[in-house]
C-alpha cells in the first residue's frame, strides 16, 4: 500500500513538471504589451492560445477572447477578466485571488482545484466574482467559499466531488456564496456544501443535490422542482416561498 501510494505521488510529480517544461505560446511582457494595446471595441484574440504557468496577475484583459485557451496553473490574482470569453478554457490549479469573472463566458469551462484564497481561512475580500457570469456545463471542483456568484448560470454545471491524481477526493465548497437568482438547473451539485450559502430565487429544478450540505442555506423563493435532495443536509435551512418543494425527491431521506 505505501509503494503504491509513493508510486502515485512520483507519477503525479512527474506530470507536474512534464507540464511546466512546456513553453507557453506567449510570454507575460507579451500578453501585458498586446492588452495596451487592445480596448472592449477591439478585444485582443487569444483562442486556443497555451498560457500555462503565466504570471498575468493584475492584467486587464479587456473583454479578451481566451476560449479553449490553457491556463493551467496561471496567476490570475486580482486580474480583470469581466466580460471575458472563456468558453472551453482550462483554468485548473488557477489562483484566482480577487478574480473579476462577471459576466464572463465560462461555458465548459474547468476549474479543478483553483486557488481563490491565500489562507486557509477564507477572506471576503479575497473572493472572486463570477457575478452574472455563464458557467453552463462547467466543471468545477474547488474551494470558492464566499464568492459572488449571483445571477450566474450554472445550469447543468457539474460540481460533484471528484477526486485527484492521488485519488483523494475533492470536495466543492460554495459555503456563504452569494447564489442569488443563479440558475442551477440539472446541475450536478452532490456531496457540495453549500452551508450558509445565499440561493434566494435561485432555479435548483432537476439539480443533483445528494449528499449535498444546506445546512442554514438561505433557499427563499427558490425552484427545487424535480430536484434530488437524497441524504442532503437541510438543517435549519430557510425554506420560505420554495417552489415545487412537492415534486423534489429524497426529501423523506434529506435531514430536515
Amino acid at each position: 500500500m505505501r509503494r503504491a501510494c509513493i508510486v502515485l505521488l512520483l507519477a503525479a510529480i512527474a506530470a507536474l513538471q512534464a507540464a511546466r517544461a512546456g513553453a507557453a505560446d506567449l510570454a507575460v511582457s507579451d500578453v501585458a504589451a498586446a492588452l495596451a494595446r487592445a480596448s472592449p471595441e477591439r478585444p485582443l484574440d487569444l483562442a486556443r492560445k497555451d498560457l500555462r504557468f503565466l504570471d498575468l496577475s493584475e492584467l486587464d484583459f479587456k473583454q479578451a477572447n481566451l476560449a479553449g485557451s490553457n491556463l493551467y496553473g496561471a496567476n490570475l490574482s486580482d486580474a480583470d477578466l469581466a466580460g471575458a470569453d472563456l468558453a472551453g478554457a482550462t483554468l485548473d490549479h488557477a489562483v484566482i485571488t480577487r478574480t473579476s469573472f462577471a459576466g464572463a463566458d465560462l461555458a465548459g469551462a474547468s476549474l479543478f482545484d483553483v486557488a481563490a484564497y491565500s489562507r486557509l481561512q477564507v477572506s471576503l475580500a479575497e473572493a472572486p466574482s463570477f457575478a452574472g457570469a455563464n458557467l453552463t456545463g462547467a466543471r468545477i471542483v474547488a474551494r470558492l467559499s464566499r464568492a459572488n456568484l449571483s445571477g450566474a448560470d450554472l445550469s447543468h454545471a457539474r460540481l460533484g466531488m471528484a477526486r485527484d491524481q492521488l485519488k483523494t477526493p475533492v470536495r466543492t465548497d460554495l459555503s456563504g456564496c452569494d447564489l442569488t437568482g443563479a440558475n442551477l438547473s440539472g446541475a450536478d451539485l452532490s456531496e457540495v456544501v453549500l452551508a450558509f450559502a445565499k440561493l434566494r430565487g435561485a432555479n435548483l429544478s432537476g439539480a443533483r443535490l445528494v449528499g449535498a450540505d444546506l445546512a442554514q442555506a438561505d433557499l427563499t423563493g427558490a425552484d427545487l422542482a424535480g430536484a434530488d435532495l437524497t441524504g442532503a443536509d437541510l438543517d435549519e435551512a430557510v425554506l420560505r416561498g420554495v417552489r415545487g418543494l412537492d415534486r423534489a425527491k429524497g426529501l423523506k431521506r434529506a435531514d430536515r
